[in-house]
């Protein structure tokens, strides 16, 4: 009894191009208006990576300057994003997606996969230092240096303190991946495997953290200030979308009863998960464009 696939039907999607584009240009008005408005990043009140923040209760200096419009479309972002795990983790006929609990199994198999994924970038890293200058090639160093710190993270993942289920997920969760329909998203390429549901958001943030970066690479010749000055703006901006997905999305999955786990679990599985994909990164950006090592290093 073999099940063959022989036909697939897609559905088309009409769309005015993906997230990704649209973050660009929306980022793009974003960093210009740091000239335009003399914005400087020492009046602009600081947060701590993943507290959670309703857009009401930003601070209005943070309003004023990313703007209403980018902060509602990330909290739409992170609707979509809860109602999409909602719905894969509310199967409970099909045992295949099934909600399950972490176990040893699954924590050896991770750490394996990840130690030996860290020993690799380690490697590359030590033998791509002479393509690194500058601000890149000061991280990559801190990097190195902090070798032991990070591999203890990867291994010490504790899985008896894990109380939040485990469901299927994208998989692939990026920018790229979500289509802009007007004023909406819709969700595509679902490829994913039985993972923790935060990966999805580790996918996400970093895909944030990209645009953002990239969007200082891509127009440093139009903006005033200093690369490493824009960085600061990078990491605060990325600070307050993180802040406003994580509240809606926490609100949502919670109202829908998705066990997710308690708030200290999130983060943990979060930071996990966000180290994992930084990681994965470094190697692509060390092969193809080594001046982009600053973005994994950074996360």
């Amino acid at each position: 009894n073999i099940n063959i696939t022989i036909g697939l039907m897609q559905k088309l999607v009409p769309n005015n191009g993906d997230a990704w584009e649209y973050f660009l240009k929306e980022l793009y008005v974003i960093f210009k208006s740091i000239d335009d408005k003399n914005i400087a990043c020492e009046d602009l009140p600081d947060i701590n990576i993943f507290e959670r923040r309703k857009i009401v209760d930003l601070p209005p200096k943070i309003v004023d300057w990313v703007g209403l419009n980018l902060l509602n479309k990330v909290e739409l972002l992170a609707k979509r994003t809860a109602e999409m795990h909602i719905a894969l983790g509310s199967e409970f006929a099909d045992t295949a997606f099934t909600p399950t609990h972490f176990n040893g199994d699954y924590a050896v198999w991770l750490k394996n996969r990840l130690t030996y994924q860290f020993q690799n970038r380690l490697n590359l890293t030590e033998n791509n230092l002479h393509k690194l200058e500058g601000y890149a090639l000061q991280l990559a160093k801190e990097f190195l240096e902090k070798k032991n710190e990070i591999r203890k993270r990867l291994v010490n993942f504790d899985w008896t303190k894990l109380k939040g289920e485990r469901i299927r997920i994208h998989g692939d969760y990026h920018l790229g991946q979500i289509l802009v329909q007007e004023d909406d998203f819709c969700i595509l390429d679902f490829e994913g495997e039985p993972e923790s549901t935060i990966r999805d958001l580790a996918g996400l943030f970093r895909s944030f953290h990209y645009a953002i970066y990239t969007t200082i690479f891509s127009h440093q010749n139009e903006y005033k200030q200093e690369q490493e000055a824009l960085f600061k703006y990078a990491e605060l901006l990325y600070k307050y979308l993180v802040a406003v997905f994580l509240e809606t999305y926490r609100a949502v999955t919670q109202e829908n009863n998705l066990s997710i786990g308690y708030t200290n679990e999130r983060i943990f599985l979060l930071k996990y998960c966000l180290l994992e994909k930084a990681i994965y990164e470094l190697g692509y950006e060390l092969n193809s464009r080594p001046k982009w090592t600053i973005i994994p290093l950074k996360g």
